[in-house]
């Protein structure tokens, strides 16, 4: 697969946050590099990641409801989601590894980081063979007027990471967890405390959803899906025939197929 190719060659800028960061200035890190999850750092050393489930979690939990969301920091969200490699590795190695992290953290020989690699940044050299029909991930669906304390238990519970949004059994949108993670972050600072639990509950799913909704057909080949999720940037893409959903092609379903 790799005709040679190292790490150094497909690996990126590493994105970094400080442990004692707030989380909303996480989110904008986010939001701006185009970046999930972010390498956390205290006194130069890597001790973990933050997502934008996890932030979103600790918005929306009862426990910090009488916290401002810029005195949430990123310590209180912290994961170890993240393995280790060298620059000079074979890329071979990272298939396995990013079917199991979301982020591999790459370091020079005397530990210092100097970069990292996503799933994205090895789909734009390492692209599967077959047809799409063979990646396609379950759709999980959500109606648009159903409660969002409802739509984020399932999340939670059950791994969850996006939501075709329907209405009348049609697709109309999507909903992620950074739509969740930018709502709570909203909510929290517009609605007063000793409101922001009953609010919270008629909060609905069309509230937050992305109705700008990027699809493709079954017929479609995998390299074109592949180089729709990096000009658009986008983790998933849903996969429509006649206006019946088929199912999902997703970063995480691509690297899997390799």
């Amino acid at each position: 697969m790799s005709e040679n190719v190292v790490i150094r060659d497909v690996m990126a800028k590493p994105v970094t946050i400080a442990k004692s960061a707030a989380i909303t200035e996480a989110l904008d890190k986010m939001l701006t590099e185009s970046v999930d999850p972010l390498i956390v750092v205290n006194n130069n050393t890597v001790v973990g990641t933050i997502s934008r489930r996890t932030i979103a979690e600790s918005l929306g939990s009862k426990k910090n409801s009488s916290l401002s969301p810029s005195s949430i920091h990123v310590a209180n969200s912290l994961e170890e989601d993240f393995t280790t490699v060298y620059p000079d590795q074979d890329i071979d190695v990272l298939v396995p590894l990013l079917q199991h992290y979301k982020l591999v953290v790459v370091y020079d020989n005397e530990h210092r980081l100097i970069g990292q690699v996503t799933a994205e940044n090895l789909l734009k050299v390492c692209q599967p063979d077959g047809n799409l029909q063979d990646l396609l991930e379950p759709a999980w669906t959500i109606d648009i007027e159903e409660r969002v304390v409802h739509m984020r238990r399932r999340m939670m519970d059950d791994r969850i990471h996006r939501f075709i949004v329907t209405e009348n059994d049609k697709v109309i949108g999507i909903v992620t967890e950074t739509d969740v993670a930018k709502a709570m972050r909203k909510f929290r600072k517009v609605v007063e405390d000793r409101h922001q639990d009953h609010r919270i509950r008629n909060l609905l799913v069309r509230d937050i959803m992305s109705t700008s909704l990027i699809s493709v057909g079954s017929d479609v080949k995998i390299s074109h899906a592949v180089d729709l999720m990096v000009q658009k940037n986008i983790s998933t893409v849903p996969v429509i025939e006649n206006g019946a959903l088929k199912g999902l092609i997703t970063r995480n379903s691509l690297i899997k197929a390799l």
